[in-house]
């Protein structure tokens, strides 16, 4: 509605409190955005006819990949030095 301030992200409490968010939950928003590219650039990658729009596709799909693997990684790392491990 008009006038009504745009949330950011309306799933994230700690935006709406003006608090910073928990490393986890930026992690996990990561995760979630990684996965919304990798799953469309699968798409994009079988819908394309021209190899070299297939290539740059499954680029993306790699990057993506390994993104999340990364993301993965620092994850449990934190866990792993964390005082409070769950």
């Amino acid at each position: 509605m008009a006038g009504e301030p745009e949330v950011p992200y309306p799933y994230d409490r700690s935006v709406l409190l003006g608090e910073e968010p928990e490393l986890g939950l930026l992690l996990h928003r990561l995760n979630n955005q990684l996965g919304i590219i990798l799953a469309n650039a699968e798409l994009l990658e079988t819908k394309l006819i021209e190899h070299s729009g297939r290539s740059r596709a499954n680029q993306i799909v790699i990057g993506a990949v390994e993104a999340v693997a990364t993301a993965r990684n620092i994850r449990s790392r934190i866990r792993s030095w964390s005082p409070n491990r769950t």
